[in-house]
């Protein structure tokens, strides 16, 4: 008895009928495998968009609050393990969640200002994304002058449980109406 020895001298007895058949099959079956796992990419597609109108919803929801000055709604969309960086001009950097909202408490107890936001884009990651965006805040009376200041702001957000968070706020002033 011999084996595990291989014989190369003897021809494969296929013949080109069972080859095409053999062929046939695989790329049938490879057809099947892959519609079945894949519809035309639309699962992936919708889940993608599902994805993408759940991170935009979450910024304008940030937003939002802090246009209309809503600690309650500013604080849902933070990042629920702490996790939080506010860098603004001319300030050390805030790192957690809780340094971010009280810095908008005190800012909030002035209600003359006003806050104007526009997206300007977005990529977003299946848990990571980023957002740019135009702001313009204004105050009525600053030393006697209306004054404006027209900032271009990043927002860094991360998908945690299923949900997407604010994790970072990097403004920069581009004009203002005084420095």
């Amino acid at each position: 008895m011999v084996s595990g020895i291989i014989i190369l001298d003897e021809k494969p007895k296929h013949t080109k009928m069972s080859l095409f058949k053999q062929l046939f099959l695989f790329n049938l079956i490879l057809s099947i495998v892959s519609c079945t796992q894949h519809p035309s990419g639309t699962e992936d597609k919708a889940t993608q968009e599902q994805n993408e109108q759940a991170f935009i919803e979450t910024l304008e929801k940030h937003l939002r609050a802090v246009s209309e000055k809503d600690l309650p709604s500013l604080k849902s969309t933070m990042s629920p393990d702490g996790n939080m960086q506010l860098i603004l001009p001319g300030v050390e950097i805030l790192f957690s969640v809780e340094s971010f909202m009280n810095y908008h408490e005190e800012w909030f107890q002035d209600t003359s200002w006003t806050f104007e936001t526009k997206i300007l884009n977005t990529d977003i990651g299946d848990n990571i994304g980023l957002a740019t965006t135009e702001i313009v805040y204004r105050e009525p009376d600053r030393n006697g002058e209306p004054y404006f200041n027209r900032m271009i702001v990043s927002y860094g957000l991360k998908k945690v449980d299923g949900q997407w968070y604010v994790i970072k706020d990097h403004a920069s002033s581009i004009e203002k109406s005084t420095d």
